[in-house]
């Protein structure tokens, strides 16, 4: 007989993002997009090159398919230039995930945890900041559609 251990952290994950706000739920996505990251650059410390190139690769496209995810559910209209500019820096981002991977190299992947940390930071900061903060509305916008999509 088989019997698979409770993980709860699984349990923690389910719960944190079944009720998340939607701001909050970007704030974990960005989150999420760092972690791999951060586990991909490690890979370059395997001193195996099979175990190197799985780490980097694996990472580096989990990451991308939350970048994608993100970009690809924007709210176009509420968002405005606001959601223009997410787009063409997510669509970057997602450029220098794929020439990290491809060429296996560090620094393009350093320049995507450096962005995505900015903008996980400000994101924080708006959070903590209250319903007032100027641009709130238009972020919670684009929370609003990264959230549909982040629950699913």
């Amino acid at each position: 007989m088989n019997m698979q251990r409770p993980k709860p952290w699984e349990a923690y994950r389910k719960v944190a993002t079944q009720t998340a706000t939607p701001a909050h739920l970007v704030l974990m996505l960005y989150d999420g997009a760092i972690g791999f990251l951060e586990r991909a650059l490690a890979g370059f410390e395997c001193a195996d090159a099979r175990q190197l190139n799985q780490t980097v690769n694996n990472n580096i496209v989990r990451a991308q398919a939350i970048i994608v995810e993100m970009n690809a559910t924007r709210n176009r209209e509420a968002g405005g230039e606001i959601s223009a500019n997410f787009r063409r820096l997510y669509n970057y981002l997602n450029t220098r995930l794929r020439e990290a991977n491809h060429q296996k190299k560090k620094e393009p992947l350093q320049e995507a945890i450096m962005r995505l940390r900015v903008l996980r930071d400000s994101w924080a900061e708006m959070l903590r900041n209250g319903p007032d903060t100027p641009g709130r509305l238009a972020g919670e916008a684009e929370a609003g559609s990264f959230a549909q999509s982040a629950a699913a």
